[in-house]
């Protein structure tokens, strides 16, 4: 895996919640291999939603906005066209550490890497 750790959007944190097979063995190799997983506060804040604390979010790094970041993000917003903010966020957050970004909307996230952000891995779950 290259990359110095990994990303996660909004659809990998509902994978997670669903116990599907690629998101919690991610989380196991991201814990047995010591690798942080980030995830940007927006995210959680568009995963949330009323939900009761899953006991994987425990295990992810939560990261605040900052002025930096939100800067980043709309720099890609306004480069890609009928980019999200959320995505944008989580391809800025992941750009800035290297890391891989692992989702379940790749198309989008993919279309962020190619018009923007052109170093960042991009996974499907």
């Amino acid at each position: 895996m290259s990359g110095r750790g990994i990303t996660v959007d909004t659809g990998f944190l509902i994978a997670l919640e669903k116990n599907k097979g690629r998101a919690v063995a991610l989380v196991n190799f991201a814990r047995h291999d010591r690798l942080r997983i980030t995830v940007p506060a927006a995210v959680l804040a568009e995963w949330w939603r009323g939900r009761r604390q899953s006991s994987y979010v425990g295990a992810l790094e939560i990261e605040p906005m900052s002025a930096e970041l939100a800067r980043r993000a709309g720099e890609a917003i306004a480069a890609v066209p009928r980019a999200t903010v959320v995505d944008a966020i989580v391809m800025a957050s992941a750009a800035q550490r290297e890391d891989v970004v692992y989702t379940s909307d790749f198309d989008d996230l993919a279309r962020l890497r190619d018009q923007h952000f052109h170093g960042v891995r991009v996974m499907g779950v």
